[in-house]
């Protein structure tokens, strides 16, 4: 399961049941907040207030008839004659059509009788004492619309869904910033895994474009750093390898030469001094031809020598900025044509090398840069000291290098200048790892090639 996955179900797990208990509290807290609540005694108050005001206008009613039919009240009476100051109470009644009606007063504080006569209505009183029916129905009024009023508003529906709502949108919104975060955090983890993936497929050439300033980026700047160190580390190994055989090659074929070549030399030398007054001049000069290509033959052999030995390395530290103006100075001799100029680091360049191996590689370095150059042309040598390394780059103002020499620049037998044997760049490189450094092409910054050499830094 991928990393983002793993974060959104670990999100779901930690908020769902929490968000639930939650919610689940809310409601019991709001059934019980609902249940302490006047609705419910209100709903029975309301309801036996009424019943008992029935009851009490029931009672003075029967008692209000009973004392009429017994002759105990005197009525008032309502003459026909009269009839336009009539109260509209008994105005009403007289227009209907019951023969007696019995109500309440205005004021709710007496019982009212009505009995239809030939003469006119005739109307009886009888108090209630201290109940007042009209304050009880108004009572009971205003009671009942608060109840009305409280279903209506369902406040328990309604806070529950307002409570849903607002904790469902908040959820929401976090699952969305944790999915977003989720998907952040695990996009470089994926590119990291994918390209720990290739490199152990084989390619070592894949890097991580991904800046981030946490743990993550400390891991993908750490992923990069190994890549490139094991590229390179497997390039010097191929070139070790492949000179390693070349090496073998090599002793073979001066061991060979070299048994030829000097029987060969003396021979010829002996007979130029046996046949001399002969034909001295034919004698001279055939054998000063053959003793010439026999010398051109021994200097290929001691290059194939050279090649194949294992000089002992004594690394100890060096000045690189006075190596290369000693070398400057030692080829300035032999190619006056040639423009030189230098751009040391302004900070001191202590590296640590064999001196006479890390002077072999600036003196080919130059030398080949002063051919390339020509009459005329400029070679600029440079000291940098950039991440505990310290570098000598050696640049020309010639043609540069075809594509195809890049390819194979480092391998012996290639040669691209007139009388070389195509070891020199071979023999530096490899006196370049003997000293725990490298040598490399770079790109360069006179429109011609480049090299640069790179050592590790001095030791106290």
């Amino acid at each position: 399961m991928k990393l983002r996955s793993r974060v959104i179900l670990a999100f779901l797990a930690a908020t769902l049941v929490p968000v639930a208990l939650t919610w689940w509290t809310s409601i019991a807290l709001l059934d019980r907040s609902f249940d302490l609540t006047p609705d419910r005694e209100l709903d029975q108050l309301s309801k036996s207030l009424e019943k008992t005001a029935r009851e009490v206008y029931q009672r003075a009613r029967a008692g209000l008839r009973e004392a009429v039919q017994s002759g105990k009240l005197q009525p008032t009476r309502y003459r026909l004659e009269n009839r336009a100051n009539w109260p509209p109470r008994v105005e009403e009644f007289w227009q209907g059509e019951e023969p007696e009606s019995a109500s309440q007063s205005d004021a709710g504080t007496e019982v009212e009788l009505y009995q239809r006569t030939v003469d006119g209505p005739v109307g009886y009183r009888a108090s209630l004492g201290d109940i007042n029916l009209k304050t009880i129905g108004e009572q009971y009024t205003h009671a009942r619309s608060l109840l009305g009023r409280s279903r209506e508003r369902n406040v328990r529906r309604g806070f529950t869904y307002a409570f849903a709502l607002v904790a469902g949108a908040i959820w929401l919104a976090t699952l969305a910033a944790l999915v977003w975060w989720a998907d952040r955090l695990s996009r470089p983890v994926q590119k990291l895994t994918d390209a720990l993936h290739t490199v152990a497929s084989g390619d070592l050439s894949v890097r991580i474009n991904e800046r981030r300033d946490d743990e993550i980026g400390v891991a993908i700047q750490a992923f990069n750093e190994m890549a490139e160190r094991v590229e390179q580390s497997r390039e010097k190994l191929i070139h070790v390898t492949r000179l390693g055989s070349w090496q073998a090659l090599a002793r073979k074929m001066a061991h060979e030469l070299k048994n030829s070549l000097t029987p060969i030399r003396l021979t010829m030398e002996e007979i130029a001094f046996r046949y001399r007054g002969r034909d001295p001049g034919f004698i001279d000069q055939a054998s000063q031809i053959v003793v010439e290509e026999v010398m051109a033959l021994e200097r290929r052999v001691r290059a194939f020598t050279e090649l194949a030995s294992e000089p002992p390395v004594n690394l100890t530290n060096l000045d690189l900025n006075a190596l290369l103006e000693e070398r400057i100075a030692f080829l300035r001799a032999a190619h006056p044509e040639v423009h030189y100029e230098t751009r040391f680091s302004e900070e001191p360049a202590p590296a640590w090398g064999d001196s006479d191996l890390v002077r072999g590689v600036l003196t080919n370095l130059l030398e080949n840069a002063a051919h390339a150059a020509g009459p005329g042309g400029l070679v600029r040598a440079a000291t940098i000291r950039r991440n505990g390394h310290v570098m000598a780059e050696v640049h020309d103002s010639g043609r540069g290098l075809s594509e195809l020499a890049k390819t194979a620049l480092f391998e012996p037998t290639i040669s691209f200048k007139k009388g070389g044997m195509g070891l020199g760049l071979s023999i530096a490189r490899r006196s370049a790892l003997l000293c725990g450094g490298d040598l490399a092409l770079v790109e360069g910054e006179l429109g011609g090639a480049a090299f640069r050499l790179t050592l590790g830094t001095g030791r106290s």
